[in-house]
């Protein structure tokens, strides 16, 4: 049975008491415990202010019931009453000198795996083949590798799946332009939107291309081997790029998670019969559609999900059906996860409406999980001086030029470390900057803030763990199983900081917030460098407290590489 966290503990012996002493039974979850931004306080539960009102008593005379029927010696002090009603919880020195001792032998420091395991079908990044990847592919790949990191560290099976644009009309003109003017050399075409964009100019201006183009388009969905065939090619060379970019970036997608839109291709005809002979579609200017119940523009008239256009054709909401129809029936899913940017929030909650009305989602979890844009100084959506697109592949090799410079203002290393260590911190600078907000808000992309020594930065983090793998080096093996005593305020501070590991990571998972876990990362850094200015480690007074103390720096350096792993940021012993 998974250990619970201080927190789910705290909550537990409050709800016992309150049935003990008003016979009130309430769920552990909604006991309101939370951590203090007290000094002097641990934990704080508000839970008889809200209990007040419902049982017609006052808040501090339900506090004091709960009070007189806590058990929680061993745990805590005596809570403290404080204001109208508030429970104050200070930690037992003995309770947390066990505690943080255990996390010693604990490769997981202290987070166990989940009791009930869920099997997701994840989906994130999805570029379009024959496109690079942009700036805009970021947020999805950054974001959705970490909560497939998070999620599987909670003990989750996790199927990602990168949906490819590798399908539709625009392939005509793609292929046919790749007969025209095969690569002249082995290593393929050498720039894909350079590729894209001569065969679109060609496909304007040239009347003959066009038709052989939507000619083509034809073949290439009645299955011709030719077409077929030049069709892979041209997914097999824009899937080596993104793998460059996912490489680079330690994104942990593979060529088996890739689901393009055509994988979904032949499904797409038995899901419209199905949605028809349940009654769910309706026929609108010739299309077939879905209508579902509220869902309306500003003028009042019912929103569609077009199923199958008017000429036979299926656009993306029949792929995106087919979709959640496949992970769900025929994988299994217990959750279905789309990281994609906020605007296409109303178009997913329009989807996961039809699929529940087809049956497609019973007992399962749908949701979107939306994220806003990345900016430029200027505000506006991020892009070069003339107006185009960043190539994702460009801004990571900026990003690793950049650390360079840092890296090489006072570093003692190698030039080949060098380059090892700047690799590690511009991409983690990047991923980091884009992590550490919530989500879905948009954020301005700012190499000085985010390449900065100070402050809530991935560089301030693999710093701090540098800094402590330098003391650790010095101290040697010394502390190897040694006990760790609290006696100082800081070694407290950071012992408790230590223990709420669990509690970060069960927080971002759950909400599927990555910036949490950043936050506590942050703090857990901030709280070592003040044990580290106020309690000795190397020349601490007596053997004994040296080695609780070299304890402690290593916990702190494991809490900060695991953590920071789960980002998908790595974490250099040396800086």
């Amino acid at each position: 049975m998974r250990k619970p966290e201080v927190s789910e503990e705290l909550a537990r012996r409050v709800v016992d008491a309150l049935h003990r002493a008003l016979d009130v039974d309430i769920a552990p979850a909604d006991a309101l415990i939370a951590v203090s931004t007290r000094d002097g306080v641990d934990y704080q539960c508000n839970l008889a202010m809200s209990l007040g009102k419902r049982l017609g008593r006052p808040p501090r005379e339900v506090a004091a019931a709960i009070v007189e029927h806590l058990e929680i010696t061993d745990l805590a002090e005596p809570p403290e009453i404080a204001g109208p009603g508030f429970l104050n919880f200070v930690l037992r020195r003995g309770w947390l000198e066990s505690s943080v001792n255990a996390l010693g032998s604990d490769p997981r420091l202290g987070v166990e795996p989940a009791t009930e395991p869920r099997r997701i079908a994840l989906d994130y990044s999805s570029p379009n083949v024959a496109k690079e990847m942009h700036v805009g592919h970021l947020r999805s790949s950054v974001i959705g590798d970490a909560i497939v990191r998070l999620l599987r560290f909670a003990g989750h099976e996790v199927l990602p799946h990168n949906h490819l644009g590798d399908w539709g009309t625009p392939f005509g003109m793609l292929i046919e332009h790749l007969l025209d003017e095969p690569p002249a050399g082995p290593s393929g075409i050498g720039d894909l939107n350079e590729f894209y964009q001569a065969a679109r100019r060609k496909f304007d201006s040239d009347e003959a291309f066009a038709t052989r183009s939507r000619e083509r388009v034809v073949k290439l969905q009645s299955g011709d081997t030719e077409t077929l065939a030049t069709w892979q090619g041209l997914v097999d060379e824009s899937t080596r790029h993104f793998n460059e970019v996912y490489h680079l970036l330690g994104i942990t997608l593979t060529d088996e998670d890739i689901y393009g839109e055509s994988f979904y291709n032949p499904y797409l005809a038995k899901v419209v019969d199905e949605l028809e002979a349940d009654g769910l579609t309706e026929l609108s200017d010739g299309a077939v559609c879905v209508f579902p119940e509220g869902f309306h523009n500003r003028e009042g008239d019912r929103l569609p999900l077009i199923v199958r256009k008017r000429d036979g054709g299926y656009g993306y909401a029949a792929t995106d059906l087919a979709t959640a129809k496949y992970w769900t029936t025929e994988r299994g899913a217990t959750d279905l996860l789309y990281v994609v940017g906020t605007p296409q929030a109303q178009h997913f909650a329009m989807l996961f409406a039809v699929c529940r009305a087809a049956g497609w989602l019973d007992g399962v979890h749908a949701e979107h999980i939306g994220f806003g844009s990345v900016l430029g100084a200027d505000g506006k959506v991020m892009r070069t001086r003339a107006g185009e697109t960043i190539k994702l592949a460009d801004l990571l090799g900026e990003a690793v030029a950049q650390a360079a410079d840092v890296v090489a203002e006072r570093s003692e290393l190698s030039e080949a470390e060098q380059r090892e260590v700047a690799r590690a911190v511009g991409i983690g600078a990047v991923k980091y900057a884009d992590l550490s907000g919530d989500r879905e808000r948009d954020y301005v992309f700012d190499w000085d803030r985010m390449l900065a020594k100070d402050g809530n930065t991935s560089v301030y983090l693999q710093y701090a763990h540098a800094r402590i793998e330098s003391i650790l080096a010095k101290a040697g093996d010394q502390s190897t199983g040694a006990p760790v005593t609290l006696a100082e305020p800081a070694e407290r501070a950071l012992a408790l900081t230590l223990l709420r590991f669990g509690e970060a990571l069960r927080s971002a998972t759950s909400a599927y917030a990555p910036h949490k876990l950043c936050t506590y990362l942050y703090e857990t850094a901030v709280t070592f460098s003040r044990f580290y200015e106020q309690c000795p480690v190397l020349t601490a007074e007596t053997p004994e407290l040296r080695a609780s103390r070299v304890q402690l720096a290593t916990l702190t350096s494991r809490t900060l590489v695991l953590g920071l792993e789960l980002l998908g940021i790595e974490a250099p012993r040396r800086l």
